[in-house]
């Protein structure tokens, strides 16, 4: 049995042709059952619906033996300790700094609002940039409006929450799409079943 471990959401949604390209097509809608736990259309392998952020873990510990996770999240966990032999190509978006429309440009030291901690310092560090990071987990376009923080970094796909809310789009940290990744034990033990698996995503992919 191979497990995938997904989210819910957008990553799912335009996963499901790559999944049915190779025969994987789930038996219950996610959406509207309460499993966890996704039987498909192949007896060999099943799907795991979990939230984004903990695909990596999943498959890091061996929980799921493959997982379809968003590069900005593999870069906050730490994915070193997983193969990522594939770029879906899927669920494409840009990590970027945020700010007021008429915000100066950023120099001295900052005080940035995110989820991606880990990234953020990283990315202000090889600026040459003193950066207090404060985390948040949702509103990030909020931290500006009320003085919590004067630039946010965060995934950007249209841009419209940003404009609504007075807010633009300054710096690209990284152009953003969904991967694969891979168990390191699970790619010895069931390398057969994986690597064929690979190779249908890899064929899908490049008839697109």
């Amino acid at each position: 049995m191979l497990t995938i471990a997904v989210s819910k959401g957008r990553i799912y949604e335009e996963a499901l042709p790559l999944l049915k390209e190779a025969g994987i097509t789930p038996l219950d809608d996610p959406e509207k059952s309460r499993k966890l736990i996704l039987q498909t259309t192949r007896d060999d392998v099943q799907l795991v619906i979990i939230r984004a952020t903990d695909v990596p873990t999943f498959v890091e510990y061996g929980a799921a033996d493959l997982g379809i996770a968003g590069k900005d999240v593999l870069l906050e966990h730490g994915a070193e300790s997983l193969y990522e032999p594939l770029d879906l190509k899927i669920a494409c978006c840009k990590l970027m700094t945020a700010t007021h429309k008429d915000a100066p440009e950023i120099t001295g030291r900052v005080r940035v609002a995110t989820k991606y901690v880990k990234t953020a310092q990283r990315y202000f560090a090889s600026l040459g940039i003193q950066a207090e990071i404060i985390k948040l987990y949702g509103s990030m376009e909020l931290a500006p409006l009320v003085g919590l923080a004067d630039c946010i970094v965060d995934l950007v796909d249209t841009g419209n929450t940003l404009k609504a809310n007075g807010l633009e789009p300054r710096d690209l940290i990284m152009n953003i799409s969904s991967r694969l990744v891979v168990n390191k034990a699970a790619m010895k033990m069931k390398h057969q079943a994986i690597a064929a698996l690979l190779e249908q995503f890899e064929h899908t992919l490049a008839q697109r």
